[in-house]
């Protein structure tokens, strides 16, 4: 008889979006005539910018023609993308990061999980609390962790609250850990790290031999220079970090799919035979290995965000959103709501008011406004009580989910 991983029998009943979901159609269906504005899910809603449109136009045109017919790709990606990725979002900022040294994939959700294929089940892993739900549950998916107890925290794993009593600013951690994910600017709080806290994050890394997973899917809604935009930027990253980049949300890539990860040559571990082993070439015989490469037509668009038009028209696209953030900030400050967030990432970040559970103002918003959000106990323990509202939408429907907002919590 075969088996199953029985890891995956360890996870909770739902992933949050999922869960979301089937509460949102079971609204939707007992109440057809409601129009529901849905501010939960980070997905995108404008178009893309005419420059990828164009470019991927034209990348089509090369499908059709034997001479500019592309199969298979270079799994790592392709020069024409890798190498803007290195002078503009690294070396233009002082960052020491070679374009062989970025690997594009079709998203840093997929990335983030797959990086797991090539640690080992017995470290013990730190989080953030409230945390991206994918970091926990492609551990459990991988063995990494014990059971969950009754606030859905797993064993073995190492949690860091954060939450508005520290300034959602994780202390170190108490315990000896080996991997720490760290995500900034912040998914979910919106929250960002100063150069400070990343370099005391660097600096633990070093003295304990841990591995740093950073995040930074958001880093282009960044808009103060002093707010680093990589781990790199950090002295001693580059032997004790890899990064995860995304073009899904400041390029509208969320339903076209493409990213990249970055792991520095010199970022090594020791195999328990005493051998110094480079993660880079580990994670490149992994994308060898399983992995053929995103699309060419995709890897075309994504470098046309970095010609002169690109960059204009994806700064366009980015403002666009972070108005809505502040349009969201603002409308709910004006009624007393306290909200974190929404400055320097596309989310905002709230307390429930009048100390309601997260899930209870999830349907509360749900049946008296006919808004959707994610309840903050989604995200972990030390989400409960906070509530996150996304940027991603169209103005009109942002500016109605604020009058809808104003009228139920008032």
């Amino acid at each position: 008889m075969f088996r199953i991983n029985e890891n995956y029998l360890k996870l909770k009943a739902g992933y949050l979006f999922p869960e979301i979901g089937r509460r949102v159609k079971a609204f939707a269906d007992a109440n057809p005539e409601a129009k529901i504005i849905r501010l939960g899910i980070g997905d995108v809603t404008e178009p893309l910018p005419a420059a990828i449109v164009t470019a991927m136009h034209e990348a089509v045109d090369d499908m059709a023609k034997r001479d500019s017919f592309h199969g298979y790709g270079p799994e790592q990606g392709y020069g024409f993308l890798r190498e803007p990725i290195a002078e503009q979002d690294y070396q233009a900022r002082g960052v020491n990061v070679a374009a062989d040294e970025i690997f594009i994939s079709d998203g840093s959700k997929c990335d983030t999980g797959n990086i797991l294929d090539i640690l080992g089940a017995d470290n013990v892993i730190a989080i953030t609390d409230p945390v991206y739900p994918v970091y926990v549950d492609t551990n459990v998916m991988a063995g990494h962790t014990g059971d969950a107890d009754k606030n859905g925290r797993y064993g073995k794993l190492v949690y860091l609250p954060v939450t508005a009593e520290n300034n959602f600013t994780a202390d170190l951690p108490s315990e000896p850990v080996d991997i720490i994910y760290l995500c900034y600017p912040n998914n979910p709080t919106g929250t960002v790290a100063t150069r400070e806290t990343l370099q005391k994050w660097v600096d633990y890394a070093l003295e304990n031999k841990c591995l740093i997973m950073f995040d930074a899917a958001y880093e282009a809604f960044v808009s103060d220079d002093s707010i680093p935009r990589s781990i790199f930027e950090i002295e001693g990253a580059r032997k004790v970090a890899i990064e995860f980049r995304s073009f899904s949300k400041n390029i509208g890539f969320t339903g076209v799919r493409c990213a990249f990860t970055v792991v520095p040559k010199e970022l090594t571990v020791t195999a328990s035979c005493g051998t110094e082993v480079s993660l880079h070439q580990l994670w490149n015989r992994r994308q060898s290995t399983k992995f053929n490469g995103a699309s060419y037509i995709v890897q075309k668009g994504a470098a046309a965000a970095y010609t002169p038009e690109g960059r204009q028209q994806t700064k366009a696209l980015i403002d666009f959103y972070m108005t809505n953030a502040q349009l969201l900030v603002d409308g709910l400050t004006s009624v007393g709501i306290t909200v974190f967030g929404g400055k320097h990432a596309p989310y905002v970040w709230l307390k429930t008011p009048n100390d309601m559970s997260s899930w209870d103002f999830f349907d509360k918003l749900l049946e008296k406004g006919h808004l959707v959000g994610t309840p903050g106990s989604g995200f972990g323990a030390a989400g409960e009580g906070y509530f996150r509202l996304s940027a991603f939408n169209s103005r009109a429907n942002v500016e109605t989910a604020i009058e809808r907002f104003k009228s139920v919590v008032s």
